[in-house]
């Protein structure tokens, strides 16, 4: 909280040493551009980075960056010897020390509470930030007012001085390594995979989708409301935002007892209606006290449908991944509210705040709709704890890591009166083999003999095939023994490797046994 406050005051001392700077309002509009950019450019590669090292020596790094970064810009804006574009690239630089920490912050979140403390940690954190967001701004127009920028620059340096004191002395309980290491290429390239073959991160990011660029009407006209409408000065905004953070907290409190009694789905649906209606009152009643208490309950519901979206993206993921889908997540979050708060206001522009806010409102309640598509899950249904059932290939060559591409192949003995169950089955089977690292995946049946099935999938290399024996949870493997309980009674599967032949290398680099392993469970 106390580094939240100082990046919310450096906003505030920022843009004010901009308009002092430079009149050209496109140097005013990009400082915010420098800001947000870096999130776009790594959100998926922060998560890589932070899945393959270590996320608390991560975390120091960027947070000694950003301390740096904060450093510079106060002492060059104090000497008098900063310039527009230098504030613009060390906004940048302090943004990207931000977007490369930001998946690596949160995925450690799980290593202090574990999964049953998890909602509650999320919404405390939540509550934490929404704090600071009523607080920091007005302290930072304080400072900046009594002493200038440079000082609130200085202040924020001093404030990541928190983080990076507490994550030292934290130490965290060893991650397991394995032999098969990724690359942070080859993991931005899973990631990415994982992110188009996994149901339930992608109903969390069209979720998010849908709530954020809606809701972030709201926070982009609040100023605008409470100038021209509620008739309010610095301080009488201020009050409002202590409402909403008011409300967060509050929502903080409640929250553990809500997950408890009603599902994540269920809170979703509930809570974007409450902040419709908020963001109705917003629109239309120019009370100030009523105002405030609608802000109160808005808070409220902020806090429990962005805390509930993160804790779905962290419960419905594994830990080997879990990092870089955050960064997805974080991607799609931040990346909604800034088109989302641009749009509103532009729309805003020609048809008045009221009906901006009106047409917010709208899309919210619209927006319900996609939970009967994109229901959101608890994680509480799924054993994402590995399950390391796949023994290692039995070869009569060892391949190097890097041969590949490798193609696998399980032959299946279905009957008749079981094909039809055996070939739905193999759909849910496909979708873990390519959110696991499969290229490609297909079903063949053999039809000189019809109860004769053989699955095929492609994987980069040896290593990364490896790479899917650790990645295999507990609920895939329910999923692959609903399949094997199918087949006819006395035959097992029998699983082949393949190594692509390259001859253009001048040697033969199929090294892999295409020698089928016949036993009681299927050799991976």
């Amino acid at each position: 909280m106390v580094s939240n406050v100082g990046t919310l005051m450096q906003g505030v001392g920022a843009a004010w040493l901009m308009t002092s700077l430079t009149k050209a309002p496109e140097l005013v509009a990009l400082l915010q551009t420098a800001a947000s950019l870096p999130l776009f450019l790594v959100g998926l590669p922060a998560g890589a980075l932070a899945d393959v090292i270590d996320r608390r020596w991560l975390v120091l790094v960027t947070q000694i960056w950003m301390l740096a970064a904060a450093a510079a810009l106060g002492v060059l804006t104090v000497f008098g010897l900063m310039s527009p574009w230098g504030l613009l690239t060390l906004t940048f630089v302090l943004g990207l020390g931000g977007a490369l920490s930001a998946p690596a912050w949160q995925a450690i979140i799980p290593d202090l509470v574990g999964r049953q403390q998890l909602a509650s940690a999320v919404a405390l954190n939540s509550a934490g930030f929404n704090l600071a967001r009523a607080v920091g701004p007005a302290f930072g127009g304080i400072v900046v007012a009594a002493v200038g920028p440079g000082a609130v620059f200085l202040l924020n340096a001093t404030s990541f001085l928190a983080v990076i004191l507490v994550i030292y002395r934290w130490q965290a309980a060893p991650r397991e390594r394995t032999s098969h290491s990724e690359g942070v290429f080859g993991a931005v390239m899973a990631g990415a995979r994982y992110t188009r073959h996994a149901p339930s991160l992608q109903a969390v990011l069209v979720r998010t989708a849908a709530f954020i660029v809606a809701a972030s009407a709201m926070w982009a006209l609040l100023p605008v409301v409470a100038v021209q409408d509620l008739r309010l000065g610095a301080l009488g905004y201020g009050i409002l935002l202590g409402s909403l953070g008011l409300g967060a907290v509050g929502g903080a409190v409640v929250l553990p007892r809500l997950r408890e009694r009603f599902s994540a789905n269920a809170l979703m649906i509930a809570f974007t209606l409450v902040y419709a209606a908020v963001t109705l009152v917003l629109a239309y009643i120019h009370n100030v006290w009523a105002v405030n208490a609608a802000m109160v309950a808005g808070g409220v519901s902020w806090l429990i449908l962005t805390s509930s979206l993160n804790v779905s993206a962290q419960l419905t993921t594994p830990a080997w991944v879990q990092a870089r889908a955050l960064g997805v997540y974080l991607l799609v979050f931040q990346g909604g509210f800034a088109l989302g708060s641009a749009a509103w206001g532009a729309v805003a522009g020609q048809v008045g705040d009221g009906g901006a806010l009106l047409g917010s409102a709208a899309v919210l309640v619209l927006g319900i709709a996609t939970a009967w598509h994109w229901p959101l899950r608890s994680g509480e249904e799924f054993d994402l704890s590995p399950s390391q059932h796949w023994p290692e290939p039995e070869l009569a060559i060892e391949p190097d890591p890097g041969d590949g591409p490798v193609l696998v192949m399980i032959e299946y003995h279905i009957g008749a009166v079981q094909a039809e169950g055996f070939v739905q089955i193999m759909d849910a089977v496909r979708t873990v083999r390519l959110r696991d690292g499969a290229l490609r995946w297909d079903l063949f049946r053999d039809p000189a003999n019809p109860e004769r099935y053989v699955e095929t999938f492609v994987v980069t290399s040896w290593a990364e095939h490896l790479r899917q024996h650790e990645r295999i949870t507990v609920a895939d493997r329910k999923i692959e023994e609903q399949a094997l309980a199918l087949q006819q009674d006395g035959t097992s599967p029998a699983v082949s490797h393949f190594i692509a032949v390259h001859p253009q290398n001048g040697r033969d680099r199929a090294k892999a046994s295409s020698r089928p392993e016949r036993a009681g469970r299927p050799q991976r």
